[in-house]
């Protein structure tokens, strides 16, 4: 039995949803609406230090004046930290990850200083034994960071299907190229989990069939992708859209606090105005 057309939108509750969250929310949802699929959504909560409840409500709020509905219940990360450390878990056994002892300064410096020039990726190794067991015995905080090298040997090849299309017109069958993310970090200490392992586990055990979201997370498929292969999961279908810009060509982005949904309600926006202004 085929599973039915599911696709999701996911924000973090890190502050106000604008016009950017609206378009990509919207495009995923009348995707599932053409194709008499399933809409889901679900709350990227796993940075405390970051995220709001009030921010959550907002997202609630906001969702529902667009005109959106979505399943219940709401999978929120938060809730669920202990099938992230379980993948963790699985793919520490197999000697696909290591710890890492540098901090982000450090990583930054030793990029910046590359043979071949500046690089946007780090490739690491662990450390001998006996230094790590020092380090973790005086408690120095690390990240578990995917070992780039032996996760390629035990994956091999992979590829995913683009619907829709990457920065540079990437669309149809795309082989993966996970060494575009380096030696990515899964975990850290204190969070016990980072973007790429939760987003692609929450995909997989939601039944998420397509993934419909900004080209700007484009290059963050190559590393999802190897990790499905690593975890036996399915994969979705992708289908990257354009990403909203505004009248300084810049797109809409939280830091450079982009006019929010709930000023556009106050303004006496409707949501009809919102989706012939973004061509929806």
């Amino acid at each position: 039995m085929t599973a039915p057309f599911t696709t999701r939108f996911a924000p973090s509750p890190t502050g106000l949803l604008h016009r950017g969250h609206a378009f990509s929310a919207l495009t995923a949802h009348d995707a599932a609406r053409a194709a008499g699929g399933r809409f889901l959504l679900r709350i990227e909560d796993i940075d405390a230090t970051r995220c709001r409840p009030e921010f959550e409500t907002a997202i609630y709020e906001d969702l529902a004046w667009l005109g959106l509905e979505w399943e219940q219940p709401v999978r929120r990360q938060s809730e669920h930290l202990p099938e992230y450390q379980a993948a963790i878990g699985r793919l520490a056994e197999r000697g696909l990850l290591y710890r890492c002892f540098r901090t982000r300064k450090e990583i930054a410096e030793a990029i910046a200083s590359a043979p071949h020039g500046t690089m946007d990726t780090w490739r690491g190794s662990p450390l001998p034994s006996d230094q790590e067991a020092r380090r973790l015995a005086a408690g120095e905080a690390f990240a578990w960071r995917l070992s780039l090298d032996a996760a390629l040997a035990q994956a091999g090849p992979l590829t995913f299907t683009e619907e829709g299309s990457g920065p540079n017109g990437e669309t149809g069958l795309i082989p993966a190229r996970p060494e575009l993310g380096g030696d990515v970090v899964l975990a850290r200490r204190d969070v016990g989990v980072a973007y790429h392992l939760a987003v692609t586990l929450d995909d997989a055990l939601q039944g998420v069939t397509h993934v419909i979201r900004g080209e700007d997370l484009f290059e963050a498929t190559h590393v999802q992708r190897l990790l499905q292969a690593l975890l036996d999961l399915p994969t979705p279908v992708y289908r990257h859209h354009r990403l909203l810009t505004g009248p300084d060509g810049k797109r809409y982005a939280k830091r450079d606090h982009a006019q929010t949904l709930a000023e556009l309600r106050t303004a006496g926006v409707t949501p009809e105005q919102l989706r012939a202004e973004m061509g929806l």
